[in-house]
């Protein structure tokens, strides 16, 4: 047996957790080049295990997972080395890429505000919330789709957060039925008081609808088979949005929205059209 083996069934068990976890977001990594599909399984991975933490183990101490999490990393991350498959893989991700050690500290401590705090009353906070829980895993990705070349990176790194951003607010809205009424959870600071109306729906698809304009000039920049993997994502949920959009109040508070098999066939046919003739 070599390291090398236990190597790659960390990224294996990665990649599991990606596949099994969201269909959506394993079937755009899958069209990434070999090397980067792995690493972004990797960083998914991770991210699905401290978001497991915070919203799934509820009857264990989910402060002292979650710390344990972070002191495996940071080991994981100073000697190369981790008994945890899943941080093997990230931590094996993290330094190949340069991702930094204050987006991954951000994305935690995201994390962590989860077990204290349920309301968000002002937009700084929200701010500072989605910058840990999404713009940062963007970066992230983005670091592995720019593989070194900093310059692009510092280009896109605003377009990636906005993206990052967009994908969570739509998470959030989809999700909104099962924060308010079973988490009693609420991340948007215009909903004051319990009250989701018509007004209030349309002011945060507001904010929505201009991340994603602002996203997709990033989009179009990315290199190789990145754009087409992010483009499949951004298009997914851009469908998933206008659905949410087209519903009433009453009816996002009482179904979590979803996209058939059909819809993201012909959302996959759309794209790969749309990456072949050069249109993105």
């Amino acid at each position: 047996m070599s390291f090398k083996i236990y190597l790659e069934t960390s990224f294996k068990t990665s990649e599991l957790i990606t596949k099994q976890y969201s269909t959506s977001f394993s079937w755009a990594t899958f069209f990434l080049e070999k090397d980067k599909r792995k690493a972004i399984y990797a960083i998914y991975g991770f991210v699905r295990l401290a978001d497991e933490i915070v919203d799934t183990f509820h009857e264990y101490d989910k402060l002292f997972l979650l710390n344990e999490l972070r002191q495996d990393l940071y080991y994981a991350l100073n000697n190369k080395i981790s008994i945890n498959p899943v941080l093997m893989s990230f931590a094996d991700t993290a330094i190949k890429y340069d991702i930094k050690k204050e987006q991954i500290e951000s994305f935690l401590k995201s994390m962590e505000s989860d077990l204290t705090k349920s309301n968000y009353y002002y937009q700084e906070e929200l701010n500072e919330y989605v910058y840990g829980s999404a713009d940062v895993v963007g970066l992230m990705c983005l670091k592995v789709f720019c593989n070194g070349n900093t310059g692009l990176y510092k280009e896109l790194e605003l377009p990636a957060r906005k993206l990052g951003s967009a994908f969570q607010k739509v998470n959030f809205l989809r999700d909104l039925k099962n924060d308010i009424n079973e988490l009693n959870r609420n991340y948007f600071p215009e909903i004051i008081n319990g009250v989701f109306d018509v007004v209030t729906k349309e002011k945060i698809e507001a904010v929505i609808d201009s991340e994603f304009r602002e996203a997709y000039e990033g989009l179009k920049r990315l290199p190789g088979k990145s754009k087409l993997a992010v483009a499949l994502a951004y298009f997914y949920y851009m469908a998933l949005f206008k659905k949410i959009k087209k519903a009433t109040p009453e009816m996002v508070l009482s179904k979590r929205f979803r996209i058939s098999n059909f819809r993201k066939s012909l959302i996959m046919f759309k794209v790969f059209l749309m990456y072949k003739l050069k249109i993105i």
